[in-house]
């Protein structure tokens, strides 16, 4: 018996051992799981909106090897950086990655750099949100013998969701444009101590609409505190537009600046039904980043003309209403959008569905008066029960301020749409690249993104002396041509600048800037050799990427357009506004491809 008992003891040591050592590893896997979501948001403000990835690669020791994250659009995929950073000690480690691999570049670079570094096993936060790329980067690394668990398929747990729910929060603009049709947007006031009213305790907020984000008289400058302010500056730098209506134009006239001293600076918005807006205001001063002015069709036709006559643009639609308008940003490519509205226009947008989440910044000030207007208008409701509660409220003190946030709306669910893991490979069945007669592109995200002058494919291109020269993108070679040839140590400058960006955005913005602010060092003839400068680089980059020539030609007999919102020029925009000039190009080299072919098949057959 006591040696019976003996051998069940030590039966009951080992499983204790086995089942604690796979409760510390499933400990271990969640933390570098939020590593990887903590690291992927680190780009933030210097560029504009995109798919957060962040990767970290540990060795079968413990030891973090390598990391990286996806700095911008067109830039290197956050699994090639930590590969790189890791070196040999990526053999038999562990990739960590907040969100599934997914990249319309044609390679599957992302895929490709884990497997021949030699990593054995991948953790994937989530699934990638949109349909066409869903799912296929884990089935590409289970097919080459990875093994590949993800959160709430092969790891499920309490702790696990919570971790989950760090990679969703991370890309939860990215979610939401591809679970609904409007972009995230985000609802931002200031406002003062007087009047407001908690329900219940402090995991419960209710917006009542009766605190004062001005005084009776309108002005409302400085309610809160310098450290709040450069808390909205952080959001707006998240965002890709901002959002503003008439009375805030009329009364505060505000710059909607990032005011960062560089990286990403959103477009300002304007909806105005009535077009009543000053012709001085600080929104038309476009020297920094554009304005879009939202009203109602027919409005005021002759300051729409001053508008534009002042390179602001004007869209107008039958009915103004902010859920047109959201789905209408949502096409030209927004990920997230930032409303400073005030009341009257925030009540219309929580009514019309389109606010998922609030920031409210509360000042320790009373400033009285019953008519001081408030953060959110007239919703219709007479009951405290009908009252909106946020989910996930969060109360944070930002100096002498309280800021409290909260969702209005939950976290779109995508799990029901994942695919099993035995299931076909098969794009979304509402897209059908070689039958429409109609191909888009714009983000590098897109179907086929690769068609992006931003995509991140390097070229050799001649320089003036015959010597080849490597650009990191198109882009990067089409800005630092602009300047090429004009004697001024400026000009020589900028160029190097440019080459030396780290990303196409800001390749994009350096050479941008630099052509409205100091136009005497743009090269004279820019304007008639920049469509052949396009074209050259293009070729270029379709003729020494075979994939690439390879997804081109199977666009064979289908419109390409670049659906760019802001480039009348380049993009044909989605309502067929622009002049389209590079999907005019991409055509153009495809046929000039097309002939190619057609005529070594024929001397092929010659031969025979």
């Amino acid at each position: 018996m006591a040696l019976s008992f003996a051998v069940v003891a030590s039966s009951s040591s080992i499983m204790c051992k086995a089942i604690n050592a796979n409760n510390h590893s499933h400990l271990q896997d969640l933390s570098y799981i939020k590593r990887a979501a903590l690291i992927s948001d680190k780009s933030a403000g210097f560029t504009s909106p995109h798919p957060n990835f962040g990767c970290v690669i540990v060795t079968p020791s413990v030891e973090v090897v390598g990391e990286g994250y996806l700095y911008a659009q067109g830039t290197k995929p956050a699994e090639v950086l930590a590969v790189e950073a890791a070196g040999e000690r990526c053999r038999g480690a562990t990739a960590y990655v907040n969100m599934e691999p997914g990249d319309c570049h044609g390679d599957d670079t992302a895929v490709s750099a884990l497997v021949q570094a030699g990593i054995t096993r991948a953790v994937i936060g989530m699934r990638h949100p949109l349909q066409h790329l869903r799912g296929n980067a884990i089935r590409a690394l289970r097919s080459q013998g990875l093994q590949v668990d993800v959160l709430g398929e092969d790891m499920q747990s309490k702790l696990v969701e919570e971790a989950r729910k760090a990679c969703l929060l991370v890309n939860l603009p990215f979610v939401h444009r591809a679970a609904s049709r409007v972009p995230f947007s985000v609802l931002k006031y200031a406002m003062t101590l007087d009047a407001v009213k908690y329900m219940g305790h402090f995991r419960r907020c209710c917006l009542d609409g009766i605190g004062k984000i001005a005084a009776s008289s309108g002005h409302a400058a400085w309610i809160s505190s310098k450290l709040s302010r450069n808390r909205v500056f952080e959001l707006r730098g998240r965002s890709d537009a901002i959002i503003v209506g008439g009375n805030t134009v009329r009364r505060d006239n505000p710059r909607l600046t990032a005011r960062h001293g560089g990286g990403h600076m959103p477009i300002r918005i304007v909806l105005s039904q009535s077009l009543d807006l000053p012709e001085e205001a600080n929104l038309w001063d476009l020297s920094d980043v554009s304005t879009v002015v939202v009203t109602q069709r027919g409005a005021r036709r002759s300051f729409q003309r001053y508008l534009a006559s002042k390179g602001v643009e004007v869209v107008e639609f039958d009915i103004l209403n902010p859920r047109d308008v959201m789905e209408y940003f949502h096409d030209r490519g927004y990920l997230s959008i930032l409303w400073e509205c005030g009341g009257t226009l925030a009540a219309s947008a929580i009514s019309s569905g389109v606010i998922h989440k609030v920031f409210a910044f509360v000042a320790p000030k009373i400033i009285g008066g019953k008519n001081a207007p408030s953060p959110v208008g007239e919703l219709g409701m007479v009951e405290m029960s009908q009252a909106l509660d946020l989910i996930d409220v969060c109360f944070e003190q930002i100096g002498p301020d309280m800021l409290i946030s909260g969702f209005l709306q939950p976290i779109p669910d995508l799990t029901p749409t994942i695919p099993s893991e035995d299931e076909t490979f098969a794009i979304d069945p509402t897209v059908a690249p070689f039958e429409t007669s109609i191909i888009f592109f714009y983000k590098t995200w897109d179907l086929y993104g690769a068609f992006s002058n931003f995509s991140p494919h390097p070229i050799q291109m001649p320089d003036e002396d015959g010597n080849y020269v490597t650009w990191f993108s198109v882009e990067h070679y089409y800005q630092a041509n602009k300047f090429i040839g004009v004697s001024n140590p400026l000009a020589q400058d900028c160029i190097d600048k440019i080459k030396s960006a780290k990303s196409p955005e800001e390749a994009a913005r350096m050479g941008r800037l630099t052509q409205r602010r100091q136009p005497h060092l743009v090269r004279s003839d820019w304007e008639s050799v920049k469509i052949d400068v396009m074209y050259r680089a293009l070729k270029c980059k379709f003729s020494i990427y075979p994939h690439l020539n390879s997804m081109l030609l199977s666009t064979a007999g289908s419109v390409l357009v670049e659906a760019s919102p802001h480039d009348l020029f380049w993009g044909g925009r989605r309502d067929g506004e622009g002049l389209n000039y590079l999907g005019r190009l991409l055509m153009k080299l495809r046929s000039e491809f097309l002939g190619e072919s057609s005529a070594a098949s024929e001397n092929t057959c010659i031969a025979l």
